[in-house]
C-alpha cells in the first residue's frame, strides 16, 4: 500500500507539470479559455502577438489565483509566419514544458470580393488558420500519445458547413478544420486523447473588426466568447468530437444541408456581400 500511495503522489506532481497551451490567446475566445482553465487549476502557456495583452492576462489570472499556484508561461510570437509552430514548440522544449491540452484558437478572417483582397493576407490566413494548427498539433500529439492522454481543441466556426462568398477562403479553411479535427480524433482516441472541433456561430470578440467585416446581421446576434469556452469544456470532457454552439446554430446547419449547395452560397452570399456591391445594378 505504501508503494501505491508513493506512485499517486509521484502521478499527482507529474501531472502539476503539464501545461494548457492557448494560441490566440491576448483576447477574445482565447483569453476566455485561459480564465477557464486557470479557474481549473491548469497551468498555462499563453501565445500570441501582443506581448503586452499576455502581460495583462497574466497578472490578472497570478492575482486570482494566487493560492492555487498555477505557472503561467507567456510566449509573443506571430504564428502567421512560416516555421512559427516550430519556433514554438522549440521554446515550449527550452522552457521544459509539456503541454497535454491544446487550444488552436488563434486565426483570422478576411472580408470582400476574393479578387480584390491582397494576396499576402490571404497567404497568412492560410498559413494561421490551416498549416499552424496543422503543424503544432503534429508536434504536441506524440507527447500526448506516449502519456496516453490529453486533449486537443480546435476552434472552427459554423462557416465551416457551407461555402460564404466574400469570406470564401476563410470559409474554406474552417472547412478543413472541422474536417481535419473529427477526423483526428477517431485516430487520437485509440490512445485516450481527445480531439474536439470547436464551431461557434458570431460571437462577441474583435474578430469581425479586425476581418474588415462590415456590419452583418447573424440570426440570433453575438453569442458571448465566455459560453463559447464553456460549451466547449463541456463537450471535451464528455469526449465529444464536434461541439456546435448554441441550438439556433444547429438547425442552421441542419436545414442547410437540406438544401441546394449552389442555393446555400446564393443566400450566404447576399448576407455577406459588401454594402458598395450591393448597391451595384
Amino acid at each position: 500500500m505504501p508503494e501505491r500511495a508513493g506512485e499517486k503522489s509521484a502521478q499527482a506532481d507529474a501531472a502539476q507539470e503539464l501545461f494548457a497551451l492557448i494560441t490566440g490567446a491576448s483576447g477574445g475566445i482565447g483569453a476566455c479559455f485561459a480564465r477557464a482553465l486557470a479557474e481549473r487549476g491548469r497551468n498555462l502557456v499563453l501565445a500570441a502577438r501582443s506581448g503586452s495583452k499576455l502581460e495583462a492576462l497574466k497578472t490578472e489570472l497570478s492575482a486570482l489565483h494566487q493560492g492555487q499556484a498555477i505557472r503561467i508561461e507567456i510566449v509573443e510570437i506571430d504564428l502567421s509566419v512560416p516555421e512559427a509552430a516550430e519556433r514554438l514548440f522549440t521554446a515550449l522544449q527550452e522552457r521544459g514544458i509539456n503541454v497535454s491540452l491544446l487550444v488552436n484558437n488563434a486565426g483570422f478572417g478576411a472580408h470582400g470580393e476574393f479578387v480584390e483582397l491582397p494576396l499576402a493576407r490571404q497567404s497568412e490566413m492560410l498559413r494561421l488558420n490551416i498549416v499552424t494548427l496543422t503543424e503544432l498539433t503534429r508536434l504536441l500529439l506524440p507527447g500526448m500519445v506516449a502519456r496516453r492522454s490529453g486533449g486537443i481543441i480546435n476552434v472552427s466556426s459554423t462557416a465551416s458547413f457551407q461555402p460564404i462568398p466574400y469570406t470564401c477562403v476563410y470559409a474554406a479553411t474552417k472547412a478543413y478544420v472541422t474536417s481535419f479535427s473529427m477526423g483526428l480524433a477517431e485516430e487520437a482516441s485509440l490512445y485516450g486523447v481527445k480531439v474536439l472541433a470547436l464551431c461557434p456561430g458570431g460571437t462577441a470578440t474583435n474578430f469581425f473588426d479586425a476581418s474588415q467585416f462590415q456590419k452583418i446581421n447573424l440570426p440570433g446576434g453575438l453569442q458571448s466568447p465566455e459560453d463559447v469556452v464553456k460549451a466547449a469544456l463541456r463537450a471535451l470532457d464528455k469526449g465529444k468530437s464536434l461541439a456546435v454552439t448554441r441550438w439556433i446554430n444547429r438547425v442552421m446547419i441542419f436545414v442547410q444541408r437540406l438544401a441546394p449547395r449552389r442555393l446555400v452560397a446564393r443566400q450566404a452570399g447576399e448576407m455577406f456581400r459588401p454594402r458598395a456591391k450591393s448597391n451595384q445594378p
